[in-house]
Formats: structure tokens, C-alpha cells, sequence
């Protein structure tokens, strides 16, 4: 019998972390992959911007001993990078429920890494970690009663 090979082509997705991955938690921790990382120029800090017209987050660049430089830690194993910002949330008055990611994550011609807030989506890790920590706190409560 012959045989009738059928190619079976790649399915078009990029994965997960091809893209440039940027989160923001309600504890003000930027988070980023670090193919975003080293795109933006491997910087061990960044001046953070906030464009309150456009409701835009920008990361620029610098190094740490910049005044007003907030320093870029690492996160994870693989190289992503951590910045505590709470207090650009504080002072811009930024307020999340939940983590947020920032689908839409473009550099431009400056070295500025611009995070768009009125296109954030809410990360689905963070929607899991919250609807186990209620059923574990309902449990509780039943164990109380």
C-alpha cells in the first residue's frame, strides 16, 4: 500500500514568551520577561514616567546610582527583572484589584518602554491565585462553624 503523507503546518501562535512581557501587580511590582528586559537595553534601573493624559507607564533606562532610579532586581530563574514601583502608584494614583499585563508593549525611538494602562488585561495567573486563596479562606470559615 502507498503511502499518502499529509504535511501538517505549525500553528501560526508565537509563544508565550517571544513577545515582550510586562505585568503589574497590585503591590506595584513591575514584572518583565527578559527578552523585554534585554530589549529595553539591560538596564540595572530605570527612570519611571507617568504620562497622565494618555494613561501611559514609561520605563527609561538608566543606571543605578541615577537620581530618582528605581533598580531593576532579578525575578525568577530565567532572567526576567523585578522593579518595586508602589510609589509611582501611590503618587499617580493607580489603584488595581487584580495583576494586570500589558498586552501592547512598544519602545520608542528614545529607549522609552511605554506600558499602556487603558489596554491592560488581567493576568489569569492572578485571577487563579485569588480564587484559591477565597475557597481556602471559605473553607476555613466552615471548619469554624
Amino acid at each position: 500500500m502507498r503511502a499518502i503523507w499529509k504535511e501538517i503546518p505549525r500553528d501560526p501562535k508565537k509563544g508565550r514568551w517571544v513577545g515582550m512581557y510586562v505585568t503589574l501587580n497590585p503591590k506595584g511590582e513591575i514584572v518583565m520577561s527578559r527578552r523585554t528586559w534585554e530589549k529595553s537595553g539591560s538596564a540595572l534601573a530605570y527612570q519611571i514616567y507617568f504620562d497622565e493624559a494618555n494613561q501611559r507607564i514609561g520605563l527609561k533606562p538608566s543606571t543605578p546610582n541615577s537620581r530618582g532610579a528605581y533598580l531593576a532586581g532579578p525575578r525568577g530563574r530565567h532572567g526576567g527583572r523585578r522593579i518595586l514601583a508602589f510609589p509611582v502608584m501611590a503618587e499617580c494614583g493607580i489603584i488595581l484589584k487584580h495583576t494586570v499585563q500589558f498586552p501592547e508593549v512598544e519602545i520608542d525611538t528614545d529607549g522609552l518602554l511605554i506600558l499602556d494602562l487603558r489596554s491592560v488585561a488581567i493576568n489569569k495567573t492572578s485571577l487563579t491565585w485569588h480564587k484559591r486563596k477565597e475557597e481556602a479562606a471559605k473553607r476555613l470559615r466552615e471548619a469554624a462553624e
